[in-house]
């Protein structure tokens, strides 16, 4: 899902251009030579905060515990899934990747979106910096989607068909997969660089203005192709192996084909809550170009805005939105409980990794040793002859 989408950025261009948070000033022209940089301008958090506030408040709250779920939990994640036990299952290979991808993703979250938006501190108002964090920032919400795909196809045809296991459902071909459709969503998120632009009478970097119908076309494919077609394909390879696993279940022991009944549900689980989180962001998104612009001559002030019901219910859309949008970032963080709940060798690992099997079995050995002191000699009543210790 584009971070920060380019109809959004144009209607809070429009009225940043002509609104007076500060001063009056005239509409300026992109055309124009006129320089306009030394007019105070609102920011596009100022704009929020004049009449969403909660937008932003939901931003400023919600995100930071994703950061720092997500940051703890994938590194943790990927050196499990990668570790030297692990990535002989190729399934391991994509959930590794995976975790890396999520904690790139909140990085460059971080540092475009986060900052830019939320707190008012601009990162990406350099005149190349607005194009390179714009492809960063649309790398990993296309590749992430692919990779659960890739591992949700690999567990079909593991549950499925597994006497097709070993051919498809190896290391070697996961590897070359994984390379596929990293090429695959780089090529389709350099095409960012060409829908942004730095503009310097501004000093903001916007989508462009020039050439909207190939960016609203290239939008809309994008969009549905990642988050629509590729998460509807994720729950219909999920249902098959749900009842796969069903009709197997009902015949025998509750072990798939195609491996342990735990991995299954942790992969199942992943896959879902990928759905889950996903979809609705892309309906969301989906219904943005039906959000009507309000009266153009309202945009001379922000006190005209203010009674425009039709601007008022597009920034009651962008909160809304936001909802939506954290909702989906939680999808970048909060793996590892999945993992952690469902999957008894991660649970080990981690365990290990933190030292809590350690600290586990120190309170066990002292519960133990207390409770050995403690029945080594028991008091018993014999014939009213008074209290004896006898060794147990």
């Amino acid at each position: 899902m584009v971070l920060y989408d380019r109809d959004q950025s144009l209607k809070l261009l429009k009225i940043m251009e002509n609104t007076t948070l500060f001063e009056n000033f005239t509409t300026h022209d992109f055309s124009s030579n006129v320089s306009v940089s030394e007019i105070p301008r609102p920011s596009t958090t100022d704009i929020l905060l004049r009449f969403e506030p909660y937008s932003v408040y939901i931003d400023r709250i919600v995100s930071p515990i994703w950061y720092i779920i997500g940051l703890f939990g994938n590194p943790i994640s990927a050196k499990v899934w990668l570790g030297r036990k692990s990535r002989k299952n190729s399934s391991a290979i994509y959930l590794g990747l995976l975790a890396i991808v999520h904690m790139f993703q909140l990085i460059i979250h971080f540092l475009f979106v986060e900052l830019t938006y939320t707190w008012d501190i601009p990162t990406n108002d350099k005149p190349v910096l607005c194009e390179t964090l714009n492809v960063l920032s649309i790398i990993p919400q296309y590749l992430a989607p692919l990779l659960v795909l890739g591992f949700t196809v690999e567990r079909y045809i593991a549950v499925c068909h597994p006497f097709k296991k070993e051919t498809f459902c190896t290391v070697r071909r996961a590897i070359i997969v994984i390379a596929c459709f990293t090429a695959l969503s780089v090529g389709f998120a350099c095409v960012q660089a060409d829908l942004w632009h730095y503009y310097p009478d501004y000093k903001k970097c916007f989508a462009k203005t020039e050439n909207q119908e190939f960016q609203t076309i290239w939008t809309a494919i994008t969009e549905i192709m990642f988050f629509l077609v590729v998460p509807l394909c994720v729950l219909m390879f999920n249902i098959l192996v749900i009842r796969e696993i069903k009709r197997i279940t009902s015949h025998g022991p509750a072990v798939s084909a195609g491996g342990s009944q735990t991995s299954t549900v942790t992969l199942l689980t992943v896959s879902f809550y990928f759905i889950c989180t996903l979809l609705p962001a892309s309906v969301v998104y989906a219904i943005q170009n039906e959000m009507p612009n309000g009266k153009m001559k309202n945009l001379q002030s922000l006190e005209l805005i203010a009674t425009d019901p039709v601007w008022l219910s597009f920034f009651t859309y962008i909160a809304i939105r936001k909802v939506v949008e954290e909702i989906c970032l939680s999808n970048s963080a909060c793996y590892f409980f999945i993992y952690y709940i469902t999957g008894k060798y991660y649970r080990q690992q981690v365990n290990s990794f933190l030292g809590i099997d350690k600290c586990c079995r120190k309170f066990s050995d002292k519960d133990s040793t207390l409770s050995s002191e403690k029945t080594k000699y028991s008091l018993v009543s014999t014939n009213g002859n008074g209290m004896h210790a006898t060794q147990i």
